[in-house]
C-alpha cells in the first residue's frame, strides 16, 4: 500500500497545516462571516484564509452559504463531517498545552 493511502495521511491532509485547526476552532460554536473569521484568526491574511476555506469546502468540512438581500453576504460553517472531528481537535489542543 502506498503511504498516501494510509488513513493517518488522509486525516493529516484534512486537519493539517497552520491555519486549518484555527478555522475549525473559530467555527466550532456556529456559522461566521468572512470578516468574523478574520477577526478570530488575526494572523492569517485574506488570501490564505480564502484558500483554506475553499480547500476545506472541497474536502466536505466547511459549508459556504450565500444570502442575498439588500446586500449579499456569505457565512461559513462546519459540516456534520467536520463536527465528528471536534473531539479529536480538542484532544490535540489539550495535548499541545502539555507537550513541553
Amino acid at each position: 500500500m502506498k503511504p498516501e493511502f494510509f488513513p493517518v495521511n488522509r486525516a493529516l491532509t484534512i486537519i493539517g497545516g497552520k491555519w486549518r485547526p484555527q478555522v475549525y476552532c473559530a467555527l466550532e460554536k456556529g456559522p461566521k462571516r468572512f470578516s468574523e473569521l478574520e477577526r478570530a484568526i488575526p494572523e492569517v491574511n485574506r488570501k490564505v484564509l480564502t484558500d483554506q476555506l475553499r480547500e476545506l469546502g472541497s474536502l466536505g468540512m466547511i459549508k459556504r452559504t450565500e444570502y442575498s438581500g439588500k446586500t449579499l453576504h456569505v457565512e461559513y460553517e462546519l459540516t456534520k463531517k467536520a463536527y465528528t472531528l471536534q473531539p479529536t481537535m480538542k484532544q490535540l489542543c489539550s495535548w499541545g498545552k502539555n507537550a513541553d
